[in-house]
């Protein structure tokens, strides 16, 4: 019963009625997401001290590595998941899960290994200085030297799941460790608690992580005879298509990660030059920008597992309706968000710090910010279905247009011919190429998809 409900999902149901039950859950879980690293910096900030601000800030880029693991593993494996259930190689579905699982909790350990033996080079690499680097050790030692394993495996399981259509389930996860962090997060950072600052929003975060990964495990159990997904040893295995399959697209989504590492890296070094109270409100204003980004890539996301089912059984007039309706959704609601920043910069940054400085600082970068939000959707759109598809090289190839070739030389000179306040514009002059070159890409695709041919 169950399977044929997904069948129907995949190939009967309505296009916006399949699209809102994939994506919406997904933008959810995404929405929450980004709430909770709002709150750290909402909690951390009502302290109205700009260095345990800046030490969120500057940890932020080997939070975001994280993802790397993440698009590797849950990337790839969902891709190769959903292409497999479009075609009935429920076999390959099962390996390919246990693969990603496993690789991810490998990895995990890996990550938090090397965090601890290159502790004092990362945080000179993330350009913590005397100032900010011990409020910038004390939260990576919750979120990355123990918290590094939870953290993956609640994403990766998360796109495990939503392989196989069950966004729900998969948000729900997602989201009780989200709502949990912020419950935690004034408890753990403020005064009238345990008024460990910085530190206690990387405490905060860890629990919650591994309060999601417990919700994952007890989901896995009580539905082992009704899903794909497939975590037992035994079906762990390095068999040629399976490594191939998962990292054909996972290493390119996980090096487009990397760069996205590389170009924050790269903006709040810049930043740092400018002082504490410049970092903590370029953190700021990127935090808040996120809400809307995440939306974008939630949907995105969302609409994979529809996407890659309709792509591998052939079905491409469903798989272009998919993307097309999709592309009005996310460029109409953008646009919107885009202006409501524009106008409300300065409110939007003042709810976070009570600093005129810091604000009018903020108001000035989530003005560049938002600018690129209508463009970024397409960007996004691309790459997801570029994955979906098993194209890894095109998503690799936008993601190095994207930071190498366009971002990071803009941020170079936006902020030797506008010092500092340039280089919130860097993303926009990216992303208004990125987007036309992603219509373009597309259009092309379908062009081909539909006289037979594949990808």
């Amino acid at each position: 019963m169950e399977d044929q409900q997904k069948i129907m999902l995949f190939e009967q149901l309505p296009i916006p009625k399949a699209v809102v039950k994939l994506a919406v859950p997904t933008i959810l879980s995404s929405l929450v997401t980004v709430l909770y690293n709002l709150a750290d910096t909402y909690f951390v900030g009502m302290l109205n001290n700009s260095v345990q601000n800046a030490a969120v800030t500057l940890a932020a880029p080997l939070i975001l590595a994280f993802n790397a693991v993440n698009n590797l593993f849950g990337v790839g494996s969902s891709s190769m998941m959903s292409r497999a259930l479009g075609s009935r190689d429920y076999e390959t579905v099962h390996r390919s899960s246990a693969f990603g699982f496993y690789c991810s909790v490998f990895c995990g350990l890996l990550f938090s290994a090397l965090y601890l033996i290159f502790q004092p080079f990362v945080l000179s690499v993330l350009g913590a200085d005397e100032m900010t680097r011990q409020a910038t050790e004390g939260y990576l030692l919750w979120t990355v030297a123990f918290g590094a394993t939870p953290t993956i495996l609640n994403v990766v399981m998360a796109y495990l799941v939503r392989a196989e259509g069950a966004a729900l389930h998969a948000s729900i996860g997602t989201m009780s460790g989200c709502i949990l962090n912020i419950v935690l997060d004034p408890v753990f950072i403020l005064p009238w608690g345990l008024n460990m600052g910085a530190a206690g929003a990387g405490l905060a975060t860890f629990l919650s992580n591994c309060v999601a990964c417990a919700y994952f495990f007890v989901l896995l159990y009580v539905k082992r005879r009704n899903t794909h997904v497939c975590i037992r040893p035994s079906m762990f295995c390095l068999r040629k298509k399976i490594v191939l399959g998962v990292c054909g697209v996972g290493i390119p989504a996980s090096i487009q990660n990397l760069l996205n590492v590389t170009g924050m890296t790269v903006l709040n070094n810049f930043t740092a030059s400018y002082g504490s109270d410049a970092v903590a409100a370029m953190g700021i204003t990127q935090k808040i920008n996120m809400v809307p980004m995440y939306v974008a890539m939630g949907l995105s996301q969302g609409i994979m597992p529809l996407v890659s089912y309709n792509y591998a059984s052939g079905n491409t007039p469903r798989m272009k309706k998919t993307v097309t309706f999709s592309g009005k959704i996310s460029v109409t609601f953008l646009v919107v968000v885009a202006a409501l920043y524009y106008v409300g910069a300065g409110f939007l940054t003042g709810m976070f710090m009570d600093n005129p400085e810091i604000v009018a600082y903020g108001t000035r970068f989530l003005r560049g910010f938002c600018l690129g939000l209508p463009f970024l959707c397409m960007d996004f759109l691309a790459v997801g279905v570029f994955q979906a598809v098993g194209l890894g090289k095109n998503a690799f190839l936008f993601a190095v247009l994207r930071k190498v070739v366009l971002e990071i030389p803009a941020l170079v000179i936006l902020n030797a011919l506008f010092p500092l306040y340039g280089l919130a514009y860097a993303q926009f002059a990216a992303e208004i190429i990125l987007a036309a070159a992603a219509v373009v890409v597309l259009i092309r695709l379908f062009g081909r998809l539909e006289k037979g041919q594949r990808a």
